[in-house]
Formats: structure tokens, C-alpha cells, sequence
């Protein structure tokens, strides 16, 4: 396809036609492009989007790559063959549920590779589909060349994960994740492994669908919190947020030792970005990139003030449509091979032509797939506009199976105090005897050890310390995997096992009991008391969590949810 034959593909403020002086000037004498005193270029013209593509398929193939990578290294442990929620067992009560339906069915409701796979050996399957992830993602981001196969390979293969995912894949960016995918498909060639495919400029619909994706995903977080929780509308909801969000970083600990006002200054600043901030995509160039400048900056913000996993991070990548060429070009060199001079050449030719080339077939057929894209995205969006206008708005949540177009929102309410579910194992054989030693478990990133400084781990994210969080304002029979989790550690599963970072019975036997404590956590006052004698936080026992529990205490429990019993511990047997 060719570099002009696509009307929705035409720059922004045409390079065609430029008027000097008032009046209309054909391209037949075209004015010549500025240079600088060493007789090279000087700028990239403004409306062409060849170097925009590339950053944008990047961004997306580093939040894949990531998201992969975590998919690797947890889903075994997560939703494996002996998984504390295995997808094996999710899957057959899809089928079980669509009994006497066509496959077609389950299909539309779980969209998932699974089901083209053999079940007897999960493990396998689900590395296999986070090894392709993570093979694909490199080559783009390394190369920065992608094509629709590519790109949809990518989707499908993520989508599969998080349809089978559960809870552990059931927070908002997954969606944005596979929404921001979707639309990096119809970004790239179809067949054309190129950095500058010639014949493929990038779509003006495409670009218009990334930021009708910030829009929604800033304008819902800034509705969401407006309607949900008064704190923000008294702006005290940053005097908690600190303390209290799912996994706390170091730098959270000082933030929420700053001043009152500076409190209120973020919250009002929040609410411009988000609620205000939006409607410059709307209103030209220079305001869609002060839109992309601010939404950065206030992303990057939030990546230094708090581990939320790669969600800031994809955020990003929707922001950078809002720049043309003209305003990334400071990111390339200006070599004489460089990506940049290759696109001076190609304004400069665009500039020269005299009249356009006719279209051919491929370009017509680009042409109809980019506008049956606009209208798919259109039509997805109703409800998800409607949702928005409602003053019973629901966030994150998606109104199709394949989740192209999708509601978002964050921090709707905050939580005011923090809680912590704490699991302690005794070795002792009477678990109510005074002279029982309870041992915590350490979890990778959330608060236990009140002497363990925060971790800092954005854009990786841990899945279990996340649900613990949540796990902590509930209760354990609204969190079943809890209790799969305990009997697991009863039996010292080693794929359980690694999830934490701190076996206290590592190179011992397991533990006869297991129970969970309820804590209050605090941060230490820097400079404190509490804080001079190394402590980062400071906890008070609530009470319990859920009760002692033996191995053997489980085993019904788990028969009646078609878990695999943990292997016991050999001293169980006698």
C-alpha cells in the first residue's frame, strides 16, 4: 500500500496543499523544507505519525514482554495443574455449565488457545504461552518492526491467559492491556517486517482509537473517585492513600509524611489531570500534546509513589498518540542512516508530489478495515459511555468477552487504615499451647516484617501479595485460595513455596499448624522512635484471621472443591 493511499491516513494538516502568503499553493512548487547553517534538515514536519508508530509499538512490547515475564514465573503456582485456583478445573466448569450447548458457546464465553490444547499436562500449556509471549515481545521491542500477525498472535495469546486467569486476572489493566493490544494490531503492515513500512502510514483512526482509550481510562479513574468516596471531594484521600494502597514502596513511606496542604495540593492536581486534563485532546496539535506531556508526568508520578504494577506503565502507551513526528523526533538520531533522515526523505517526497498516486486494491482494503474498526470501537463504546454518565458508574469491567472496549477507574474509595492478613506456623503438636513458637511466612513485596524496608518492584507485579491485600478487608471464606494456600504450606509445596520469600521451616519439616493473624499496620514515624531501631512500620494483632489448622483438617474441604491434596509431610502418616 502506498504512502498516500489512504485518505484516513493523511497527515494532520495536510502536506499537500500549504498556503504562503494567504493563498493556496499546489505542490508543484512546493516550499523547501528548513534547513539549518550545516545544510541538513533541521525538523521533521508536524502531522506525520511513521516515528509515533514505533514508540508506540515498543511501549506496548516492553508491557507485554513484562506481563509475560510474570505470567512465566507465577502461573503455575497460580493456576497450574496443582495451582491454588487451577484453570483446568475452571475450564471444565465452563463446559459443564454449557452442557448440551454447542463448544461454540464456551468458547465465546472463555475465549482461550486452552481449549485447542491437551489438558493432561497445564503446567506445559501455560508456559508454552508465556514463552511465545515473551519470544514475541522481545523481537518487537528490540526491533521495533511488528505486523498484524504478530500483533494479533500477542493478543490472542495473552487473552487466553486472562480468560483462564480468575481472580488472579481480574484487575483493570488486564483489560487495558488487551485493549491497548487490539488496537496495536491494526497499528502495524499487515505482512511488512519494517520499522517505516512506505506503503502503511499509520492510520488517523488508529491514533483517534488510542486516545478515545486515555480519554475513557482518565476520565472514568477521575469520575469513579468523584462519585465514589468523599475524600476526594474534601481532598483528604491523599492523607491515607500512602499507607494504605495494595503494596507501599519506599518512597510512599516519606510521601505520606508530607504536609497538609501538599496532601491537598495532589488531590487537586488529580482531579485537573483526570477530570479536566482529558478534554485537551479535543482542542488541536498543541493542546493534545500538552495533553501527552501532562498524563506522562502524572503516570511516571505514580510509577515513583507506589508499586501498581505495570498499569501506570500501560497507561503511557495510549498517551503517545497525542505526538506527531515532529515532537518525538528528539528521541532519534539525526544520522544519515537514522530513522529520522529516512522520514525528512519521505515528507520531503509527500511534499514534492504532484499529484497523488491512484489507490489500488490493497490500499482500499486497508481503508475498509481501518473504518470497520472506527465503527467496531463506536459501537463497543455505547454502553461503555452510557456507563460513564451514570451516577452508578462500575469500573474496570468489560461488556464483551474479548474485551476490546471496556470501562476503567481507580482508587473509587480508599481505605483508611491498613490491614494485614499475617500466615504462622507452629511445629508444636498442641497449637493452644502457651509454649507454642508461631513462625511468620514473608510474602515478596507486601508489609509483614515490620523491620523489612518496602520493596520496588513496578512495572513486575505479584499477583498473590495484591489478593492479599484484598484478602485482608474480607474475610477467608470470601477468599477461599487462602485456605488452599494454607494447606499447601502444611504440606511444604514447593510451587506454593516460592510465591513467598520467607520460609521459616526451609530445610526443616513443614509446619503441623497454620493460622492467620489479623494485623493493623502503621508506617513509622521517620525519625521516630519506632523508626531509629530500623522498623518501617509499626502492627497491632486485630485478632484471628482464620483458626489453627492441620493438613488433615483440610482434607474435606478440598475434596469438595476438586483440589489436589497436598502431599502430607511424612511424620502425618504415622
Amino acid at each position: 500500500m502506498r504512502p498516500d493511499c489512504l485518505v484516513m491516513a493523511a497527515p494532520e494538516g495536510s502536506l499537500r496543499k500549504r498556503k504562503v502568503g494567504g493563498a493556496e499553493h499546489s505542490p508543484a512548487s512546493p516550499p523547501s523544507l528548513a534547513r539549518d547553517p550545516a545544510d541538513s534538515p533541521a525538523r521533521l514536519h508536524t502531522g506525520t505519525f511513521w516515528l509515533t508508530r514505533i514508540v508506540l509499538l515498543r511501549a506496548l512490547a516492553f508491557i507485554y514482554f513484562v506481563a509475560f515475564l510474570v505470567a512465566f514465573n507465577q502461573n503455575k503456582a497460580l493456576i497450574g495443574d496443582r495451582g491454588l485456583l487451577p484453570c483446568k478445573l475452571y475450564l471444565k466448569n465452563v463446559q459443564e455449565y454449557f452442557q448440551g450447548s454447542s463448544g461454540w458457546t464456551a468458547w465465546t464465553y472463555t475465549p482461550t488457545v486452552m481449549w485447542l490444547l491437551d489438558w493432561s499436562d497445564m503446567n506445559f500449556n501455560l508456559d508454552l504461552i508465556a514463552l511465545l509471549g515473551l519470544g514475541l515481545s522481545s523481537f518487537v521491542l528490540v526491533t521495533g518492526c511488528a505486523n498484524m500477525i504478530l500483533m494479533t498472535a500477542l493478543w490472542a495469546l495473552y487473552m487466553s491467559l486472562v480468560n483462564v486467569g480468575q481472580i488472579w486476572y481480574s484487575f483493570g489493566w488486564e483489560s487495558q492491556l488487551l485493549e491497548t493490544g487490539f488496537l496495536g494490531i491494526f497499528l502495524s503492515p499487515l505482512w511488512t517486517l519494517s520499522r517505516l513500512p512506505k506503503h502503511t502510514p499509520t492510520s488517523q483512526i488508529v491514533l483517534w482509537g488510542f486516545r478515545w482509550l486515555i480519554f475513557r481510562i482518565m476520565l472514568g479513574a477521575g469520575l469513579i473517585k468523584v462519585r465514589g468516596d468523599k475524600c476526594w471531594l474534601d481532598l483528604t484521600c491523599m492523607d491515607f492513600h500512602y499507607e494504605t494502597q495494595p503494596v507501599p514502596n519506599p518512597i510512599a513511606y516519606y510521601l505520606h509524611r508530607s504536609p497538609w496542604w501538599f496532601h491537598r495540593f495532589e488531590t487537586l492536581s488529580n482531579h485537573f489531570v483526570e477530570l479536566l486534563v482529558p478534554f485537551f485532546l479535543f482542542l488541536g496539535r498543541r493542546m493534545r500534546i500538552l495533553h501527552g506531556v501532562l498524563q506522562i508526568l502524572f503516570q511516571v508520578i505514580l510509577i515513583i509513589s507506589g508499586n501498581l504494577s505495570f498499569l501506570n506503565w500501560l497507561t503511557i502507551v495510549p498517551s503517545l498518540a497525542c505526538f506527531d513526528d515532529a515532537a518525538l523526533g528528539f528521541l532519534f538520531p539525526s544520522g544519515p542512516q537514522g530513522l529520522k533522515k529516512q522520514v525528512l526523505e519521505m515528507q520531503r517526497e509527500d511534499t514534492q508530489r504532484v499529484q497523488p498516486k491512484p489507490r489500488d486494491r490493497g490500499c482500499l482494503v486497508r481503508q475498509v478495515v481501518n473504518i470497520s474498526l472506527g465503527i467496531l470501537v463506536a459501537w463497543l463504546s455505547v454502553p461503555v459511555v452510557i456507563n460513564l454518565l451514570s451516577s452508578r458508574q462500575i469500573m474496570n469491567t468489560s461488556f464483551n468477552p474479548l474485551r476490546i472496549v471496556n470501562t476503567y477507574g481507580a482508587f473509587g474509595s480508599v481505605t483508611k487504615e491498613r490491614t494485614e492478613v499475617i500466615l504462622q506456623g507452629t511445629v508444636s503438636p498442641n497449637a493452644s499451647a502457651p509454649d507454642a513458637v508461631w513462625e511468620d511466612y514473608e510474602f515478596k513485596c507486601k508489609p509483614g516484617d515490620p523491620w523489612r524496608q518496602p520493596c520496588l518492584i513496578s512495572p513486575y507485579h505479584y499477583r498473590l501479595d495484591w489478593l492479599m491485600w484484598f484478602a485482608a478487608f474480607q474475610t477467608y471464606e470470601q477468599n477461599e485460595w487462602i485456605l488452599h494456600l494454607a494447606g499447601k504450606l502444611l504440606a511444604g509445596d514447593a510451587e506454593a513455596l516460592a510465591l513467598l520469600a520467607v520460609n521459616p521451616f526451609e530445610g526443616r519439616t513443614p509446619p503441623r499448624w497454620i493460622r492467620g493473624e489479623h494485623y493493623r499496620y502503621k508506617f513509622s514515624l521517620p525519625g521516630g522512635q519506632h523508626a531509629t531501631q530500623g522498623k518501617w512500620w509499626i502492627r497491632k494483632r486485630i485478632g484471628p484471621y482464620f483458626p489453627p489448622l492441620r493438613l488433615e483438617d483440610l482434607k474435606e474441604y478440598f475434596k469438595t472443591r476438586e483440589w489436589p491434596l497436598p502431599e502430607p509431610p511424612s511424620r502425618h502418616t504415622h
